[in-house]
């Protein structure tokens, strides 16, 4: 009786009389008090769905209870949730200039990936290393370790890539990612490439040749598995999380400073106190990114507007100390959405005001002068 009052009252459809009995009731508990927040959020959630068109924005919908792994894959779902901490940012700039996804060869020649002709790389014998397409590069062959040589690949803020490297490791690259790695793995030694950003990597097994990454003052050795790393400059930390296999996460200027994961485990690296600290995580919350979609679990808005920025190439300028202070739970389908839609949602429980002027999107309280 009461969910109905509260959705009577919420859709100016309650008497004066049911008002005042509401009020009552709210004032009766703490406990009242929560419940009526709880619904109104849903309420004005599930409102949107009527007034924002499908193929512009992300379906609204509640988080089942006690399914998150199939919440996280498939619901289009974006709950409020509030935080305890009060977080006020402002962000760097960006770290990829280039609005073009580059490849940066051996010879220090640059390939671009702006048209969607299938083109042949070839190293300086004329033998075909790769075939490159508009959304990938996919390379063959191994030489002898002495003639192993680098390519480098750069994704800016606002793209995606996939790339397979020789030895048929798959990686998925996210916004602002570069990654430097061999465009023919030695027939000998180990496999090393190095990341700054964030990559999906599904290693190709070979107990010879150990697979590692590298990233900052950390290493990530592995035989065959699925994991993520992320790593960006910005965030003094990296992290990793295991989906299949086994991995190790050292300190590289001390090596028995290190943690072996084993799956749904993530490893985050401290910058500042060289410490590897790990916990259990749900991996689908990690994988989601490379198939589209932008998940969060319980994350501050200030990791929020940086995953933001990176992913539709803007910059945030968060002037609203509340929305600082909150967290969020849910997913958005990154095609389907826009930094607008996105907003609009938040104002949702929040209200605030934005500006857009360019790609700089300037957040302000609902009574800034």
């Amino acid at each position: 009786m009461t969910s109905e009052l509260i959705y009577k009252y919420l859709s100016n459809e309650a008497s004066e009389q049911e008002v005042q009995q509401l009020f009552d009731w709210i004032d009766a508990s703490e406990e009242n008090k929560k419940q009526f927040i709880s619904l109104k959020k849903t309420w004005a959630l599930t409102a949107v769905t009527g007034t924002i068109s499908r193929d512009t924005s992300p379906v609204i919908a509640l988080k089942p209870k006690n399914n998150t792994r199939k919440y996280f894959r498939y619901a289009a779902v974006f709950v409020v949730l509030i935080g305890l901490t009060r977080l006020a940012f402002y962000f760097n700039e960006r770290t990829t200039a280039s609005k073009e996804i580059v490849l940066e060869l051996s010879d220090g020649s640059f390939e671009y990936f702006t048209h969607k002709n299938e083109n042949a790389l070839v190293n300086d014998k004329g033998e075909l290393i790769a075939r490159k397409f508009s959304d990938r590069i996919v390379y063959f062959g191994k030489v002898l370790d002495k003639e192993v040589s680098y390519h480098t690949l750069t994704v800016p803020y606002g793209k995606r890539f996939k790339l397979t490297l020789s030895d048929g490791t798959f990686v998925s690259l996210n916004s602002g990612t570069t990654l430097r790695y061999p465009e023919q793995f030695g027939i000998n030694g180990k496999r090393n490439v190095y990341l700054t950003g964030e990559a999906f990597f599904e290693v190709a097994k070979d107990k010879q040749h150990p697979f590692i990454v590298h990233s900052d003052k950390i290493a990530i050795e592995v035989l065959g598995t699925k994991f993520n790393v992320t790593a960006y400059p910005e965030d003094k930390t990296v992290s990793s999380v295991l989906v299949e296999g086994s991995i190790q996460m050292s300190e590289k200027d001390n090596p028995l400073n290190a943690v072996l994961l084993k799956p749904s485990q993530m490893a985050v690296w401290q910058n500042e106190s060289k410490k590897i600290v790990t916990q259990t995580v749900d991996t689908a919350v990690y994988e989601a990114w490379t198939q589209g979609e932008l998940v969060f679990q319980n994350t501050p808005f200030s990791t929020i507007a940086k995953i933001i920025e990176r992913t539709y190439d803007v910059e945030i300028i968060n002037e609203n100390t509340v929305l600082a202070r909150q967290s969020f739970t849910g997913s958005i389908k990154i095609s389907e959405s826009s930094v607008a839609n996105i907003l609009e949602l938040l104002k949702r429980d929040t209200p605030f005001n934005y500006s857009i002027k360019q790609n700089t999107i300037t957040i302000t309280p609902i009574f800034h002068n």
